[in-house]
């Protein structure tokens, strides 16, 4: 190497960075040593910005755009550095690029299932998932409360940190709505708009704005979805004698068209069909008996069951007899807020049908006994 080629490699004259990934936020450009001269070409592309360190002090800011390094635009680091009237010799300072653009489908999720109280099924626990987006808001304060001297700051190296802020505040915004927890899908937007508002505060402390934040799934226990599915199952079902019916018939037609069963499936096929003729005989008989006029036994109603709000906690489910005892020992009156399944929200108890016969089986004060003579 001559020695004019020598000394041009030692001033880099174009300072300028293209980032090759889709993760780094922070890229320090690496000079190895190399000193900027005077008139050096600067390159910012967009969602870029260029951050000029001088012994460990922030000096210039560059938008996007391309520079020509002066006095004129360098005017912190010329003062830093004591240029009165300008400079010519070669200057070393830390070169930092921040990456502004949207780094979007950065996930986030509950590690633990969070317990809540639900006005339907009580104490119960669910978890949540979903996704949010952040940029680089305020350089300086990216750089001086996050990076440090981080040459090759990447989004993982903060992402950790954001999604614990992201599950408390998502925690504390599912207690403080109230929403039951099978209203919960038709208000992901209040609830991801609540999180949104207090989130952006806190991300921008670090010098990040959030830009969107979602929810993309809340789910219950696989053993409560379970129970939920049989339940739903069952008011589709509605008329159980007929799905029997309809189950065995199927049952048998499944058995005769399977002949690879042999003798088992032949035996299953006529104890089926022994149980489904049995059944329809007891049904005949049943029609018989509602046409000759015998009496048909209702169903047995179900008991009625309320919650009640005592010393502003919510207690029961109590039956009408406990709340009649509630009623003699003054804990519970005509005030008192009561809600059971099948109620749009909580009522006055003295404003319930069911619930006025409690009230009218206390009886009335006694009259003033009469002074003796």
């Amino acid at each position: 190497m001559g020695i004019f080629d020598k000394l041009k490699s030692e001033f880099i004259d174009i300072v300028e960075w293209i980032d090759p990934t889709n993760n780094v936020m922070v890229h320090r450009f690496d000079r190895r040593n190399n000193e900027l001269k005077n008139g050096a070409k600067l390159t910012v592309r967009e969602t870029q910005v260029t951050v000029f360190i001088n012994e460990g002090q922030i000096a210039d800011v560059f938008k996007p755009g391309m520079y020509t390094l002066t006095t004129e635009n360098l005017p912190i680091l010329a003062t830093l550095k004591g240029w009165k009237y300008g400079f010519n010799s070669p200057f070393k300072a830390e070169v930092y690029f921040l990456n502004t653009k949207n780094f979007t489908d950065l996930k986030w999720g509950t590690p633990n299932p969070i317990m809540l109280r639900d006005a339907e099924f009580g104490p119960i626990r669910i978890r949540a998932f979903g996704n949010y987006a952040m940029k680089v808001g305020d350089p300086v304060k990216f750089i001086k409360e996050v990076v440090g001297t981080d040459g090759n700051f990447t989004t993982e190296k903060i992402t950790e940190q954001l999604k614990d802020i992201v599950i408390t505040r998502f925690t504390d915004a599912i207690a403080e709505s109230k929403i039951p927890v099978l209203d919960m899908a038709a208000n992901y937007n209040e609830v991801s708009k609540f999180c949104d508002d207090k989130l952006k505060v806190e991300f921008m402390e670090y010098g990040i704005e959030l830009t969107k934040f979602l929810i993309s799934n809340i789910s219950l226990p696989p053993n409560v979805e379970a129970a939920l599915d049989k339940r739903s199952s069952m008011g589709i079902i509605g008329d159980m004698g007929k799905f029997t019916q309809y189950s065995a018939a199927d049952a048998m037609t499944a058995a005769a068209n399977n002949p690879a069963g042999g003798g088992a499936a032949a035996g299953m096929g006529m104890g089926m069909g022994f149980g489904m003729a049995n059944m329809m005989m007891g049904n005949m008989n049943q029609a018989q008996q509602n046409q000759q006029g015998s009496p048909v036994v209702p169903p047995v109603p179900p008991v009625l069951a309320f919650h009640a709000v005592i010393n502003g906690q919510q207690t029961g489910p109590f039956d009408l007899n406990t709340l009649k005892q509630m009623v003699t020992q003054n804990q519970l009156t005509k005030e008192t807020l009561v809600w059971r399944q099948g109620m749009t929200g909580w009522e006055q108890a003295g404003k319930v049908g069911e619930l006025i016969p409690v009230f009218g089986a206390v009886p009335p004060p006694m009259p003033p006994v009469p002074p003796q003579q």
